[in-house]
C-alpha cells in the first residue's frame, strides 16, 4: 500500500511486496469478502411433486432402496418426466434422507481379547481352482486362529462343512499350538446339516468336543459373519498368499493332496512369523491338552448288499465280497470311510462326494468283486457299475477295442480274465498299458497266451499224491477196512 500511495503501479507494488497482482488487487480493495450463507434454492426442485408423496413412503417401508432403483421407478411410472441427468440429484436426496430421517445403522464394537481367551474356527473356499493329478479337486480350507496373537493353522477339507472336518481340524491345531483356549467360537455350521435331527446331533457332538477339551463352545448368529470377524478377516490374507504362491509356482496341479497341503503350510508359516512374539506370550495362558483325543468322526451303520456294496452319505462303495450280509459299523471322516465288524477293522476307503447336493457318487474297486465276476463273466457287460470297474482309462479304451473285435461272450470273458490277472499279480498299470498298445496295433493275445505268461506253473505248489493199494478199496466194498501196521501185516476192522 505504501508503494501504491507513492504513485507506483499495482504490478510494481505487488512485485516489491512479493505477492501476486491478484492478491495486491484484493488487498487494495479492502480484503477478502466473505459471502453470506445461502438459504434459497438456485433452481426449482425437480422432485417436489413426488418426493413426499411417493418416494419417502417407499423409503420408509424399505430403507435399503437405492437412488437408481427409485429413479427407474419414476421413469417407468412417468416416462420422460425425469431424465437420466437427474439421477445424481436423486441419489443425493436419498443419502441426505438416510442421514437425517433413516433408521439407525448397526454398530461394530472393536474388541481386545485377552491372551488365551478365545480361539476361532471357520471354513472358506479357495480363490484358485486346484487339480490333483489332473483331476478337479473341490475342497474347503479349514482355518483356526487365536484371537489375541493372530496365530493360525490351516487344513485342506474335502466334502464341505461337517462335524468330522471341524473336529479333526480343531484337534490337530490345538495339539500344534500346545494348549487350549478358554473359549472356542465358530459359525452356525448351517451347511453341515439339512434337517433338524442332524442339527441336534451336530450340536451334541460339538458340545461334547468342547467339554472334552475344557472349552466353552460358542457360535455366531446365522448370516452375521462379522461376529466371527477375527477369523473372517484372516481368510482374505490367507487366500491371497495361496493364490500368489500358486501363480509363482506356475501351476495349480499337484501330484497329491499332501503336496498341496505342504504349499498351504508354507503360506501359513509365513503369515505366523509376524505373530510369534504375541503367540509365545499367549501360549503361557493356554490350558493344558487332555491325555486323549476326542472322537473326530461320525458313527453310523451300513448293511452290505448282495452286490457287495454299502451306501454311506449318498456314496456307493464296494467292499470285499466276504462281508456280504454283514452290518458294518462305519466311522465317517471328512476324507475316508472305515468299516468295522464288531471291534475288528475290516475296510478303509477313500470317501467320495457327489457333484451336486442331490446327486450320487461311486467308489468301485474291481478287486473286491473280480473273483466273483470271474465265475460268471457274462454279467460284466450289463453291470450297473461296469464302467467304474476299470482301474484307469487304459482299460476303458481296451474294452472298447476288445468289444468291437471279439464276439460278445468272448469279449466279456477276455476282459474279466485280464482284470483278474491285474488284481492277482499286482500288475495293473503295466498290464493295461501293454495290452492297449497291442490292441491299437491290431494284435491281442488270447487267453491261453495271457495265462501262460502270468499263471506260471512254477508259482503253483507241487502236489504230491500217494497211490493206494487196490486191496484197501476191495476191503471197503466188502465191509472190512485194511490198515497197515508198523510191524508189518494187516488188520481187518469189521463193522
Amino acid at each position: 500500500m505504501q508503494s501504491r500511495q507513492s504513485g507506483l503501479t499495482q504490478e510494481t507494488s505487488a512485485a516489491k511486496a512479493g505477492v501476486s497482482v491478484r492478491s495486491a488487487r484484493r488487498i487494495e480493495t479492502g480484503g477478502l469478502k466473505v459471502k453470506a450463507p445461502r438459504h434459497w434454492l438456485t433452481r426449482n426442485d425437480p422432485f417436489v411433486s413426488v418426493w413426499d408423496s411417493e418416494l419417502v413412503p417407499l423409503l420408509d417401508d424399505e430403507p435399503t432402496l437405492t437412488g437408481l432403483t427409485l429413479w427407474e421407478y419414476l421413469d417407468d411410472k412417468y416416462p420422460g418426466d425425469y431424465p437420466y441427468k437427474l439421477l445424481r440429484t436423486l441419489q443425493r436426496r436419498v443419502k441426505h434422507w438416510r442421514a437425517t430421517q433413516g433408521p439407525d445403522n448397526p454398530v461394530i464394537f472393536r474388541q481386545t481379547i485377552p491372551p488365551g481367551q478365545q480361539g476361532l474356527s471357520d471354513f472358506t473356499h479357495p480363490r484358485t481352482a486346484v487339480t490333483i493329478a489332473g483331476q478337479p479337486f473341490p475342497h474347503l480350507i479349514y482355518q483356526y486362529r487365536l484371537a489375541y496373537s493372530g496365530w493360525r493353522c490351516t487344513h485342506v477339507v474335502q466334502g464341505g462343512e461337517s462335524y468330522s472336518a471341524l473336529a479333526q481340524g480343531l484337534q490337530n491345531t490345538l495339539h500344534k499350538s500346545g494348549g487350549v483356549p478358554k473359549e472356542h467360537r465358530t459359525d452356525s455350521l448351517s451347511a453341515a446339516y439339512i434337517n433338524q435331527n442332524q442339527k441336534q446331533q451336530l450340536t451334541r457332538a460339538y458340545e461334547g468336543l468342547c467339554h472334552h477339551y475344557g472349552m466353552i463352545g460358542t457360535t455366531n448368529n446365522p448370516g452375521l459373519g462379522h461376529e466371527n470377524g477375527a477369523i473372517e478377516t484372516a481368510h482374505g490374507s490367507l487366500k491371497h498368499r495361496i493364490d500368489q504362491a500358486i501363480k509363482l509356482r506356475g501351476s495349480a496341479d499337484f501330484d497329491s493332496i499332501a503336496n498341496y497341503q505342504a504349499l498351504i503350510d508354507r503360506c501359513t508359516d509365513r503369515l505366523n512369523r509376524t505373530t510369534m512374539t504375541r503367540f509365545k506370550e499367549e501360549q503361557k495362558h493356554l490350558q493344558p491338552l487332555p491325555k486323549y483325543r476326542f472322537m473326530d468322526y461320525s458313527e453310523l451303520s451300513a448293511k452290505v448288499t448282495t452286490s457287495s456294496t454299502i451306501t454311506v452319505k449318498r456314496g456307493l462303495y464296494t467292499v470285499p465280497s466276504r462281508l456280504i450280509g454283514e452290518t458294518l459299523r462305519i466311522h465317517l471322516y471328512h476324507d475316508k470311510v472305515i468299516g468295522f465288524v464288531g471291534q475288528t477293522r475290516v475296510i478303509e476307503l477313500s470317501r467320495v462326494f457327489p457333484e451336486t447336493p442331490t446327486g450320487r457318487a461311486r467308489r468301485i474297486d474291481y478287486r473286491h468283486v473280480i473273483h466273483s465276476l470271474a465265475a460268471k463273466p457274462q454279467a460284466f457287460r450289463f453291470s450297473n457299475f461296469r464302467d467304474q470297474l476299470f482301474p484307469d482309462d487304459n482299460y476303458r479304451q481296451l474294452w472298447q477295442l476288445v468289444d468291437r473285435k471279439f464276439p460278445a461272450r468272448q469279449a466279456c470273458k477276455w476282459m474279466v480274465a485280464v482284470l483278474r490277472i491285474a488284481a492277482d499279480h499286482q500288475c495293473e498299470t503295466e498290464l493295461g498299458h501293454t495290452l492297449l498298445l497291442q490292441a491299437q496295433a491290431g494284435v491281442l493275445p488270447s487267453l491261453k497266451v495271457l495265462q501262460t505268461q502270468y499263471l506260471n506253473k512254477q508259482d503253483q505248489p507241487e502236489l504230491v499224491t500217494r497211490q493206494h493199494d487196490i486191496a484197501s478199496y476191495d476191503g471197503l466194498l466188502s465191509g472190512c477196512w485194511i490198515k497197515s501196521q508198523a510191524q508189518g501185516g494187516n488188520i481187518c476192522l469189521s463193522r
